[in-house]
Parts: C-alpha cells; structure tokens; sequence
C-alpha cells in the first residue's frame, strides 16, 4: 500500500505534464497563430533558447516554421518572432498602430516600479508626442556632437591607448553608458557612473535568464539590481527636483529636466517613479543595441584593412577641420589641433579588436 502512494504521483506527474503539454500545443496550432510551438508548460522553449543562443534558436524556427514569423514561448511570455526586412518594416511601420511598446513580466519585475508599469509605458508615447522628437531632431543633435567628441576622445585616451589589445564591446558599453548618463540625467561624476552601471550590469546579465526568483540564481540578481538602480534613480530625481525649485527653472537642460517639466492633457505632472521608469527604459535601449553596433563596426573595420583605409582618407580632413573650428572648445592652437586630430585617428592602429 505504501508503495502504491509513492507509485501513484510518479505515475501521475508525467501524465500531467504531457496532458498539458498537448492542449497548449493543441491551443498554439490554431490557424490564427503563426506557425511554431510554445514549448513545455510553464519552462516554454527557454532551455533551447539557452543552449542554442539567439542566433541558431531564431534560424533553427526559421527553417523549419517559417522564414517570415514563427510563436514561440520565452520569459514566461507567448510571443510572435518576426525575422528578415519585411518582418522589421511591418514592425517599425506599425508603432501604436497595429503594435504597441510591451515588455515580458519578468523584465518589469526586475527593472520598473510595478505601480507605475502602464502608466509609465503610455507616458513614453505622450513624451515622443510633446518634446522627444525635439530632443532627437538634427538642430538639436548638434548641439550634442561636442560633448559625444569630448568623452569619446577621453575615453579612447584612458582605455584604449594606453594597451596593444583591447576587448571592444566591453569599453564600448562603459562609454555608451557614461554616455547615457550625462546626456538623459547630466551625471558626469565617475564615481557615481561606476557605480550605477554596476547595478546595471546586474540586471541586464539576468533579465532576460530563465525567470526563476531564488537565491543565486541570475533573475534574482537582475531583480537586485533593479531595485539599486531604482533607488539611485529616485535621489537623482529628487535632488534635481529640489534644485529646478530653488532656482525657478523653467527649461529642461536635459531629458531628465524636461520630464520633470512635461504635464499631460489634464496639466498633471508625472510621478518620480513614472520619470525612473521611463529613464530605465531609455537606458536599456541605448546600452547594449549602440554598443552591439559600433563593436561591429570596428569589427568588420579590423577586418577589412582597405575598407579601413578609405574610411580613415574619408574621415582625416572631416575631423581636422571640424577640430579646426572649435578653439574656443579645446583651447587648442591650430598645430595641437591637427595633432589630436591625427593622434584619436591613429587610435585605432595596432589595436586588435576581439
């Protein structure tokens, strides 16, 4: 009899399992949905995608559903992957029209106050609609080349200089970051860079892991680190909120200062949890996507020697003069300026880029 009770759950889990497996098998075959599969109950195909990487796990469906769009199930969520250009130009012609921004629950989890997850997503379109577009339109991006030259020139000086080998993608995202900070939020001390990308670094090495919340397990290191980079937010917030009262400004110096400044239809102004929300999210867009970018760039540029030449003979007399220009910038004479020109080109030479 009591072999009969250890018996009977075995026997009774697997069966479970395959029960459920085949209704939601059942359920993602429907001639609505793409095709493809969304894995086991509750784990979906995250393994696979683990194991395989993005890559193969995206052109392994490719082949065998489909080269346009398949359904899979990863973080918890059922989901369409849209795959070549006319996959991309469906999405991109779409926004808040037949799509609409989404993140998976386990990433707002880790990265967003809960409360404010709706709100702060319906925000990011009443930005984009009162003052993002200013902030991203070719007179105002000007104004933003000098500082971008400035730190990048800095950055080339302390971290790449001064070795024969680099690791690109890592300096990359250490720049893009500080980047980030002194233009959406005018945080420039290192310190405090370092130590908000530290906490950063936390949550995107496990927010898109297996979203299991136990200790030592990388979600729950991202949940962590969610909850430091929010709280280093918040007194960022507030401390500049204190500092426009004092002062009485009523223009925004930056993205941070404008977010406090935007009102919505009924003249509200958003939240201090809504405002970190909504800089999260610009952070994660701008993180690992610029820094993936440029690391091929100089990829393929290490590799293609007379691609590299032709880009360095394009670029030399652009940057000279551009230099040339800016005096009252650099405080540079006219030969100092050739010779940083000449000097941050030539970086670049000798350095093996892996």
């Amino acid at each position: 009899m009591d072999t009969l009770a250890y018996l009977v759950p075995l026997v009774l889990l697997p069966l479970s399992l395959s029960f459920l497996f085949f209704i939601r098998k059942s359920n993602s075959s429907s001639s609505n949905n793409p095709p493809g599969t969304g894995g086991w109950p509750m784990v979906g195909e995250n393994i696979d995608f683990a194991l395989a990487g993005p890559q193969k796990f995206v052109y392994d469906r490719m082949k065998k559903y489909s080269p346009d769009v398949f359904q899979t199930s990863l973080l918890g969520e059922k989901m369409a992957v849209f795959c070549g250009a006319t996959g991309n130009k469906f999405l991109f012609t779409n926004e808040n029209k037949l799509l609409t921004s989404w993140w998976p629950q386990s990433m707002k989890k880790a990265l967003l106050f809960p409360d404010f997850v709706e709100d702060s997503l319906k925000e990011v379109s009443a930005l984009k609609r009162s003052f993002l577009h200013d902030i991203l339109k070719p007179e105002a991006l000007k104004q933003y080349i000098p500082l971008m030259d400035s730190m990048a020139r800095d950055h080339l000086e302390a971290d790449w200089s001064p070795h024969d080998e680099v690791k690109v993608f890592p300096l990359l995202k250490k720049y893009t970051f500080a980047l980030a900070c002194k233009l959406f939020m005018s945080v420039d001390d290192p310190e405090h860079v370092a130590r908000l990308a530290k906490h950063f670094t936390l949550v995107t090495s496990g927010m898109f892991s297996v979203p299991i919340d136990l200790p030592g397990t990388a979600y729950n290191g991202a949940i962590k680190g969610g909850k430091l980079v929010r709280d280093e937010l918040l007194k960022i917030i507030r401390d500049r909120k204190k500092e426009m009262t004092e002062n009485k400004e009523t223009a925004g110096r930056d993205l941070l200062s404008r977010m406090l400044l935007v009102t919505d239809e009924n003249g509200e102004f958003m939240s201090e949890m809504e405002i970190s929300n909504n800089i999260i999210g610009l952070l994660v867009a701008s993180y690992e996507t610029t820094s993936t970018a440029v690391t091929f760039v100089l990829k393929y540029l290490a590799e293609l020697p007379d691609v590299y030449d032709e880009v360095y003979r394009g670029n030399t007399p652009i940057y000279i003069y551009t230099h040339t220009h800016r005096e009252s910038l650099y405080g540079l004479t006219s030969s100092g300026r050739g010779e940083v020109a000449s000097r941050t080109i030539n970086t670049f030479n000798g350095i093996h880029v892996f």
